[in-house]
């Protein structure tokens, strides 16, 4: 139906005629009627109904889910709307494992597995698509969704769940394989293949399906080749170093329906249910930290230096012969990293002015077989050559000139105007230092308007034994004093001649009341176990560390600020974090968080009190600095403030699985 209406415009104006009470009712009527054509001839588009938020459901199948005696090598699922399997060949496992994997596709409404294979008789079979099953229109993720049927006369019904975790941060170890072997010799991780496997979701959560009775050893497996089988030691894994016993008992799930309206509980339906243990198997991930060393990059970074970059630490140095120029050995000073994997070669200076040098290189690396044997490379290392600068335009003389040739001096760079109270003053030079007259360094301290001279020796030493240009003053600092370093022209030569020119630095400490002093009072360590406190930036990056003595962890002199922490059970007592060793069954040191940020202000002083067992594990790390965090779902309306209450099928939540007075740490029931 076409309305219309139209109007009589007289020079611009609307001209009514009202002389009369009746004509104004008229004129009323008339511009609702007005109002109401004028609606009826407005066109908008029609509404697309609710966003659909709801992922796929299951509908039937073929075999039915559950079914026994299944001969056929095609499954077909369907669900109520159009799906996508997303990221099948990552996500989707099938227990039993087999070294050809069924092919997993989606068409119109049905998910469809093709096995290549004969299915084993007598064997109940699971399919976990964990998230991959999504609705074609909005990908609505069906989480944990999981087929079986059986082969034989039986369906294997029992279950293994529980969680993995970083060993180092406690993070979800998200799409990890988890699996289980009845060979229970520590050899069948590296030899055979996992059994029967399921992958963790975003919450590192995972569930073992459709076990039989009987004693089981669970892993953890960062599966980077696809073979369900630990033979790459690059790859992160966790391991029982017990055995698990899978069982189930009977329960009573109890619901609660509410009156809305009422604001009160209506019913109470109490169900019989069926739970699945254990449900609370907590591995720690890890990696053994040995890498297939071989040499990343080589090159001359200028004409005093030769750098050698390998992509894993090592105990042991390479072997460096030079082979052009002809020279004795001593023709080089090393420098170089902690784990020996960043290793930098300062030239002798009768070298600097070669523009080729080759050097014959002996180092470990892998052979065939994976172990470590000597071999050498011939490394060749040219001189860089020099940008060339732009030329600017000369202005004319008048008078001849001599351009000097500048005096190359010996770079340094000086401490901050600013230190901490607790801190020595550092300088870095740009080359290895050979001598040092610390008589021609001198420390001065302000007091009212003079500089006296600071009343004890003033040395200025290496930092440590392996770096070459970065050295230390260190100084019983006063609180809020104002200092004043002097260095004299020439105090320092370096290796290649080069001496410095003369330094002044003003400098001040920080106010003691700046500051704040903070400690934790540590209970839940096992009696005799050393430990350690990180104090963590939102990062989660120490920047702070303090041993735990008699139940103390002492943070003197901290600057305010938001702070973290993680306390490390250090076992041998080396002041280091450990990683595991499964070719000794040892597993990661134990790490635990303090579940809260600590806010610390100026010139506070603060002990908290710590029961690092108090919290359950997987949930004592803070979520503002998590990582592996789970996607918000998409039909998620929580309100802010308002609780969220899930039940999980195999996940009981008012159990606490994770419950730490159960001493489930470092793995599945495994007391420390």
């Amino acid at each position: 139906m076409i309305c219309q209406i139209k109007y009589l415009f007289l020079k611009s104006e609307i001209v009514f005629i009202m002389k009369s009470r009746y004509n104004t009712i008229l004129f009323i009527f008339a511009t609702l009627l007005v109002s109401l054509l004028y609606s009826c001839a407005s066109i908008g588009n029609p509404s697309g109904g609710p966003k659909d938020e709801e992922p796929p459901r299951y509908a039937a199948s073929v075999p039915a889910l559950g079914a026994t005696n299944v001969s056929t090598r095609r499954v077909e699922i369907e669900f109520d709307e159009f799906i996508n399997v997303k990221d099948a060949f990552s996500k989707v496992v099938v227990s039993p494992t087999s070294k050809t994997a069924p092919k997993v596709s989606s068409q119109g409404r049905k998910a469809i597995v093709q096995f290549d294979d004969t299915l084993r008789a007598n064997t109940t079979y699971t399919i976990d698509f964990a998230d991959a099953i999504q609705d074609n229109n909005e990908s609505n993720k069906m989480n944990s969704f999981a087929f079986w049927f059986s082969t034989g006369e039986e369906l294997d019904t029992l279950q293994i769940s529980g969680m993995v975790l970083a060993a180092r941060n406690l993070e979800p170890q998200q799409g990890m394989l988890v699996g289980v072997h009845t060979n229970l010799d520590d050899t069948a991780f590296t030899k055979t293949r996992l059994e029967r496997v399921a992958k963790t979701d975003e919450r590192g959560r995972f569930t073992i399906r459709n076990l039989k009775p009987g004693n089981y050893r669970v892993f953890a497996l960062a599966d980077v080749n696809n073979d369900y089988t630990w033979d790459n030691p690059a790859e992160d894994i966790a391991f029982m170093d017990m055995t698990i016993s899978p069982y189930s008992e009977q329960t009573t799930a109890i619901d609660t329906i509410y009156d809305i309206v009422n604001s009160r509980i209506d019913t109470i339906v109490k169900r019989a249910r069926t739970r699945f243990l254990p449900n609370d198997v907590l591995l720690s991930s890890f990696n053994i930290d040995r890498k297939t060393q071989y040499l990343v990059n080589y090159q001359r970074i200028d004409s005093t230096r030769l750098s050698l970059i390998f992509n894993a630490k090592s105990d042991t140095l390479p072997t460096l012969r030079l082979v052009s120029p002809k020279v004795d050995d001593d023709w080089y000073r090393l420098e170089r990293s902690r784990f020996n994997d960043t290793l930098t070669y300062w030239l002798r200076p009768d070298l600097v002015a070669q523009d080729t040098i080759i050097v014959a290189t002996e180092y470990q690396r892998p052979d065939s077989t994976q172990n470590l044997v000597w071999g050498t490379d011939t490394l060749k290392f040219l001189k860089p050559r020099p940008k060339k600068a732009k030329e600017k335009k000369k202005r004319k003389e008048t008078t001849d000139s001599v351009v000097p040739i500048p005096v190359r001096h010996l770079g340094v760079t000086p401490p901050s105007s600013s230190i901490e109270y607790y801190a020595p003053l550092y300088f870095t030079f740009d080359e290895p230092v050979d001598t040092i007259d610390q008589s021609k360094i001198r420390l001065e301290m302000k007091s009212d308007t003079i500089w006296k001279p600071v009343d004890r020796r003033i040395e200025l030493v290496k930092n440590d034994s392996l770096t070459l240009v970065r050295y230390k003053i260190t100084c019983p600092w006063e609180f809020g004093a104002e200092y004043k370093l002097s260095v004299d022209s020439a105090a320092i030569v370096g290796m290649y001649g080069h001496s410095n020119q003369k330094v002044e630095q003003s400098f001040k400490v920080k106010e003691e009341e700046e500051y704040s002093n903070f400690s934790f009072t540590v209970d839940g360590l096992l009696q005799g176990v050393p430990a350690f406190v990180e104090l963590l930036n939102a990062s989660d990056a120490p920047v702070r560390t303090a041993k735990v003595v008699n139940g103390v962890a002492e943070f003197l002199y901290l600057a305010p600020g938001s702070y973290y922490a993680r306390l490390v059970e250090d076992r041998n007592g080396n002041g280091e974090y450990d990683t595991g060793n499964y070719d000794l069954q040892q597993q990661p040191e134990f790490v635990y968080y303090y579940p809260k940020k600590i806010n610390i202000k100026k010139n506070w002083e603060i002990t908290q009190p710590w029961n690092i067992v108090e919290t359950a594990i997987d949930l004592q790390k803070p979520e503002a600095i998590k990582k592996n965090k789970p996607a918000t779902p998409k039909n998620s309306r929580k309100k802010q403030g308002e609780d969220e209450e899930e039940e999980d099928e195999y996940f009981d939540v008012n159990a606490n699985p994770f419950d730490p007075n159960n001493n489930h740490r470092g793995g599945a029931l495994n007391t420390r």
